[in-house]
């Protein structure tokens, strides 16, 4: 029971730094200052990200993350959450 409780907190933090670089690469790279960024931020709507911005971004998470995300991939990627449960799956 401990363990589970400990893997959990674990994973949340692990969650919660990722959380804070992807915000961070996106205020580099889209130039934005006291942008709140949550799971539910959306690139396209909320950040006004068109595709040359995605495709900078994209290659930041890339380089940051040690993965590679196909451009097929991208489709379902609308969200920063989304792209954070991407990014999970992948470096699990």
């Amino acid at each position: 029971m401990v363990y589970k409780k400990i893997n959990r907190y674990i994973s949340f933090k692990r969650r919660e730094k990722m959380l804070e670089k992807i915000a961070e690469i996106i205020e580099e790279k889209l130039g934005l200052e006291g942008v709140e960024i949550t799971e539910e931020t959306r690139f396209k709507e909320d950040l006004n990200a068109d595709s040359l911005d995605l495709f900078d971004l994209v290659m930041e998470f890339e380089d940051e993350f040690g993965t590679e995300i196909p451009s097929e991939d991208l489709e379902g990627i609308t969200t920063v959450g989304a792209l954070l449960n991407y990014i999970e799956k992948k470096t699990a």
